[in-house]
């Protein structure tokens, strides 16, 4: 683990193919190692739906132990919305509670960031805001969903956002570790 210390990477995989199960591993490492003090993780993963998603603190305690930031309600759009226009809705609402997040960090950034499921903000949200945070912290780690099992979003054009969006930030990172 230590190897990813003062780097930036990328999770990437398919639902349910161990990169929040990683990113816990990652986090617990800090702790172990004295960085508890350091670390500041952007929780925005949906909670569980249909068993998929997931909060780091679904998975571990440990985040009592670093700053850990959450919006109070993130959505899983592709799952929850029923038509193109719900899922935009929902994408825009995980917008707006996401971005209060990133300005908590940026207005004071720790040394180590973690993000869980930042593909969720790329569905609405200004990919220079992800470079930003990226660029900021000495070490970067975050998950990003990258599959097929949520391909379909109701032609709301996300998933092909998501994706382009993601293969931007590929070439911002040093470490790409995909599930």
């Amino acid at each position: 683990m230590k190897e990813f210390l003062g780097r930036k990477t990328l999770l990437t995989g398919d639902v349910g193919s161990g990169k929040t199960r990683f990113l816990v591993e990652f986090l617990k490492f800090l702790i172990e190692n004295g960085y508890s003090d350091d670390v500041t993780i952007i929780d925005i993963a949906p909670s569980r739906i249909h068993g998929v998603g997931g909060a780091i603190r679904e998975y571990t305690e440990h985040v009592l132990m670093v700053r850990y930031l959450r919006g109070e309600r993130i959505w899983a759009p592709r799952l929850i919305g029923k038509n193109r226009e719900e899922i935009l809705k929902y994408a825009e609402e995980n917008r707006i509670s996401i971005e209060p997040l990133i300005d908590m960090y940026l207005s004071n950034p720790t040394k180590i960031l973690l993000v869980n499921d930042l593909t969720i903000y790329l569905h609405a949200g200004d990919v220079t805001r992800i470079i930003e945070l990226i660029h900021i912290a000495e070490t970067f780690m975050a998950t990003a969903y990258e599959g097929e099992k949520l391909k379909d979003d109701k032609n709301s054009g996300i998933t092909e956002r998501e994706r382009k969006l993601l293969n931007i930030l590929k070439e911002k990172v040093d470490i790409i570790k995909r599930f």
